[in-house]
């Protein structure tokens, strides 16, 4: 756990968070600044600066994160209109929290990936 990182204080039960879904291994909880109906972070427990390090440190846990995200697509009614699961690393990718997290979002058409300009 890192002391000044919020999601691991969120993990730790410090702060909290509408979970949506817990596992040894992750936790989804809704953001509080939703950018669609449904938008949903989902962590590692354990953490791991961005999705980069996570895939080269530890791949299991890797797939426990898509996993989990998968499941709450499935809980949440978007598999059938579909969804974005987006990951944010660094500053030219956005990343705003140290901490790796997905980003599920849906519940209305999401339009273009990227802002031209």
């Amino acid at each position: 756990m890192n002391d000044t990182c919020i999601f691991c204080r969120i993990v730790a039960g410090e702060i909290p968070a509408t979970v949506v879904r817990e596992t040894d291994t992750t936790l989804a909880f809704r953001d509080i600044a939703p950018k669609a109906p449904v938008h949903i972070l989902v962590i590692t427990k354990a953490h791991h600066p961005d999705v980069a390090t996570l895939g080269h440190a530890d791949p299991a846990l890797a797939g426990d994160l898509l996993a989990a995200a998968a499941d709450v697509a499935e809980r949440e009614g978007l598999r059938g209109d579909g969804f974005r699961l987006m990951f944010n690393t660094g500053e030219y990718g956005g990343q705003e929290v140290d901490h790796v997290h997905a980003h599920l979002l849906g519940g209305r058409p999401l339009g273009p990936m990227l802002v031209t300009g």
